[in-house]
């Protein structure tokens, strides 16, 4: 491998976390009350400003949020379609990553959005058939 003139770009590992929690639509005390008892909103408004997040505690994040370790630790917005398209790591990380550039012609994070906009929508026909099945059983008594 060479090695380029360019300085390696510090990742915000505490802003991915907000970034990786908003996408999903949870609020900080939700996050926390996953957390444990030790947590709370505040707890993780300052986790949410630390450039760097211990490893035990990363992984912790991670596992709440059902992401990668090493999506947070490598997410930054220039190469953020490019990250996900790849999930490239050179460090040999295994299976999950590989060197293959797939070339998507769209954007993964907006093509996740609508899928979870869609399951919304799934979900609130479902709760409205179970409505009407209730009322049509409350008007046979």
């Amino acid at each position: 491998m060479t090695t380029t003139d360019m300085p390696e770009k510090q990742i915000h590992q505490g802003r991915n976390v907000k970034r990786f929690r908003e996408m999903l639509g949870i609020k900080q005390d939700a996050l926390a009350s996953e957390l444990g008892e030790d947590w709370n909103q505040k707890k993780i408004s300052l986790l949410e400003q630390k450039e760097t997040i211990e490893p035990d505690l990363l992984e912790q994040v991670a596992k709440v949020l059902k992401v990668p370790v090493e999506a947070i630790k490598n997410f930054d917005e220039q190469s953020a379609v490019s990250y996900f398209n790849t999930f490239n790591d050179h460090s040999g990380a295994g299976a999950f990553f590989s060197s293959t550039n797939h070339n998507c012609t769209f954007n993964p994070i907006d093509k996740w959005l609508e899928v979870l906009d869609e399951n919304k929508k799934l979900y609130e026909r479902l709760l409205e058939s179970e409505k009407e099945k209730v009322e049509i059983l409350r008007e046979k008594k």
